[in-house]
Parts: C-alpha cells; sequence; structure tokens
C-alpha cells in the first residue's frame, strides 16, 4: 500500500525536470541563453560612454542662421559648449502647479517637446506648434492652469501662465 506514494513523488519529479528542460531548450532555441552577457546590468564606465554618444545628438537641433566658423584654435569640448549654450537658449523647462513642459524656439515658431501633468493633474488640451504660440491646460478637480509659450525676439521661449 505504500509503493503509490513513492511512485506518485517520481512521476511528478521527472515531469517537472522534464518541463523545465524543455523550457530552458526552446528560449535557448528562440534567443539568447538565460545566463547571457547581455542581460547583464551596465557599469558606471560602459553609462558615461552610452550617454557621451548620444547627449550631443540630443542637444543638437538644425538652426535656421548659419553659425560663424570656428577658429582652428577652437577645441572640439568648446564647440560642444557652445552647441549647448544654443539649445538651452532656446528650449525651455516651465514649471507649473499643473505640471512641466518643455518649449522649443526655431526661425521665430514655438513648439511643445513634452509635456507632463502634475499630481493630481490631468492633460486637458494641447497645441504643441510648431506656430507663433503653443499652450497646454492641465485640469485637477478643484483648478485648471493653462501654460502658453511664445518665442521672444531673442529666440528664446516665454511663457505666461493663467490659473
Amino acid at each position: 500500500m505504500r509503493r503509490p506514494l513513492p511512485l506518485a513523488m517520481a512521476g511528478w519529479l521527472i515531469t517537472g525536470s522534464l518541463a523545465t528542460g524543455a523550457g530552458v531548450a526552446v528560449i535557448n532555441l528562440l534567443g539568447e541563453p538565460l545566463t547571457s552577457a547581455a542581460h547583464r546590468p551596465l557599469s558606471s564606465a560602459e553609462i558615461g560612454e552610452a550617454l557621451a554618444r548620444t547627449t550631443p545628438a540630443a542637444v543638437r537641433h538644425p538652426t535656421s542662421t548659419p553659425r560663424p566658423a570656428s577658429t582652428p584654435t577652437a577645441s572640439p569640448a568648446a564647440e560642444a559648449a557652445e552647441d549647448a549654450e544654443d539649445a538651452e537658449d532656446r528650449s525651455r523647462l516651465i514649471g507649473t502647479e499643473g505640471g512641466t513642459v518643455i518649449a522649443w524656439c526655431e526661425a521665430g515658431l514655438v513648439a511643445l517637446r513634452s509635456w507632463s501633468p502634475g499630481e493630481g493633474f490631468q492633460v486637458k488640451s494641447v497645441d504643441r506648434g510648431p506656430d507663433e504660440r503653443a499652450r497646454v491646460e492641465f485640469e485637477s478637480d478643484e483648478t485648471k492652469v493653462k501654460v502658453e509659450v511664445r518665442c521672444s525676439p531673442s529666440g528664446s521661449p516665454i511663457h505666461t501662465v493663467d490659473d
């Protein structure tokens, strides 16, 4: 009478082992092995290298005005800093009670690059541009916050907030 219990346990162990082995085999056939180096976390140095490769492309936007030719003595670091300053002048992070907005001016037109409602708020409407003005309206149960952005004569975004 005691034989069925050990046989049942052995059957379950064998079935579980076969199912696990089949699952691992299918994963190895379809994709990378479970212990692949592609799934390891990046080191601080690798993160820094990845950011260095992608940050200048994200900051640099085509300009409509010609840039003066750089002198041969200018270093690449100085040129990158100048490009970053130009991008900061044309871009603005606007924080309000209703949320945050990132606006960008180019050729006298403003465009909203992104907007994110604050806690308890949602986006009611957006006119992202590019146009002479761009706006976003955040709304909560208690209040509305309207953000309107235009380009200043110098080419940087200026905003008004209507609560």
